[in-house]
Formats: structure tokens, sequence, C-alpha cells
């Protein structure tokens, strides 16, 4: 089982090799993955190629709006990148190592950083939409674990150490390249639920006296296959909307692409200078 996953992502791999014209040496030095409405970044590269997931051997489509599902292979500030525009849910019916394989792709990429980004419910009463959120840790209540089930000793280790998940390095880098473009850049604990519904005011609640600050519906699987496999992670929630009670409003997914659409220019020049300092990184 083990091999067959490595030979779907070798398989993969060179496939995106392939038509973005690359040698086995080649190898991107950021990865990115983009949320809910947050895709335009993509299309910022310097001699982009696309490839719609489709057309990946093994890979998941996605089937949520405002999720292009391509993938894009270019460059910014001189560094070679490759963004996944949209990502596959869980709750769309797919097994966890469906949703985690385009991450596990990235780091078979040879990625040595990946960048996650997503739509998110702000819990913490001092957010408001638009707020972006650098993850300083999470909470997993999805119920599931990309990891469960045989090892992947190819991949990493059986037990892979989640106490610094989130690379501080990176979040360095992440709140230097707010400071430069003079944006405001919260920090806190992002909670990872299954959805595709919404939470409860009750479960809101909940999650507040955890300790968590936003709450979204993916994220947190990718964040762990990536640790598995050694790569360094870094995360950042664009907070789309209050979460259940907090408004008067009923949530909707509508919202969610209006506020994205409203800080794109924002979280566009955020995203841009912090993969910049990242790969700029010996």
């Amino acid at each position: 089982m083990a091999e067959e996953l490595t030979t779907r992502l070798d398989e993969t791999c060179g496939v995106v090799r392939r038509e973005a014209g690359w040698t086995a040496d080649d190898k991107p030095r950021v990865g990115v993955v983009l949320g809910s409405g947050l895709g335009a970044f993509g299309d910022t590269l310097d001699d982009m190629k696309t490839i719609p997931f489709g057309d990946l051997p093994h890979f998941a489509t996605t089937t949520v709006h405002g999720h292009s599902g391509r993938l894009c292979l270019g460059s910014l500030g001189g560094h070679r990148v490759a963004v996944l525009q949209g990502r596959a849910h869980v709750y769309e019916g797919h097994e966890m190592e469906r949703v985690v394989y385009g991450v596990r792709m990235l780091a078979r990429l040879g990625c040595p950083f990946v960048v996650l980004t997503n739509a998110a419910g702000g819990v913490r009463n001092t957010f408001n939409p638009g707020t972006l959120m650098l993850i300083s840790d999470h909470i997993n209540l999805m119920g599931r674990n990309p990891l469960v089930g045989p090892n992947h000793e190819a991949l990493g280790p059986r037990f892979p150490d989640l106490s610094r998940a989130y690379d501080p390095w990176m979040n360095e880098q992440a709140r230097e390249a707010a400071a430069s473009s003079a944006l405001r850049l919260e920090e806190g604990v992002y909670a990872a639920m299954l959805g595709p519904s919404y939470e409860t005011p009750a479960e809101i609640r909940m999650l507040r006296g955890l300790g968590a600050d936003a709450v979204g519906m993916s994220t947190v699987p990718e964040v762990i296959a990536l640790r598995h496999a050694g790569v360094r992670v870094a995360a950042i929630s664009c907070i789309t909307n209050l979460a259940a009670g907090m408004s008067v409003n009923p949530l909707s997914h509508a919202e969610v692409a209006e506020t994205a659409k409203r800080v794109e220019t924002q979280f566009i020049e955020l995203l841009g200078n912090w993969i910049q300092r990242i790969g700029a990184h010996p």
C-alpha cells in the first residue's frame, strides 16, 4: 500500500515536470495552497503554466465554488513556485488520503516550504470580516487524521511531532512582510471541523472556550501530512465571516466569497511579499 502511494505520487510528479519543462533536479522553492475565494494570487506568477487538477493522475478534483482546481507553476521574485488553486475537502466525500494528496505531491516535488491559506469564520470577539490571521497553532476536531492506517515510511515517521507544526521562522517572515506593507496581521489558533454545515452557536462557544480564534473545514490535514513529510509549514486565514451566534445575518458561502474578494488586493500583496522572503532563505 505504501509503495502504491509513492508510485502514484511519482506518476503525478512526472506529469507535472513534463508539463512544466522541468528536469528531475528542478524543484519548486515554495508550495502554496489557496483556499475559498483566494485563488487570484495564483494568476500573479511570472512565466506561468497551468494544469487542471483533472489532468493530473490520481488527483482529486474539487466541487466547491471559489476553488479553480488548477496547479499553477511559475516564479515569483525569481523563485520557482507551485500553487494549488483550490483543494479537496473531506466533506466533499473524499477519503483523507485524497484530501492530502495535493500537498504530498508538493512535498514529493521537493518543496522545502509550503504556505497554506483558507477562508475561516471568526471566533474571537474582536475579529471582523476581512481580518487576516496568521495561524499559530490548531485544534483538530474533524475526527480524522491523514496518518491513520499503515505508516508510509518513505514519506515520514510513524509518530511525527507537531509541537511546532507552524514554523516559527516562516511566521516571523509573515510578520515582517505585513509590516513592510503596513498591513495588520492578527495571530491565533485555528479549529478544524468536518463540515459542510456551519457550526452552531453552542459549538462556537465551545470552540472559544477551548482557545480557538477561527474555525474552518480544511488546512489541518494538510499541515499534518506536510509535517509528517518533514516540510516546513505556515498558514494564514482570511476571516470571511463572523461565526454562528456572533452576527444577526445567516451564514452563507456567498459571504465568504464576497469578503475574500474585498480583501484580495491586500491578501495578494501580503502573500507575495511573504513568499519572496521565504524563497530567499539560503
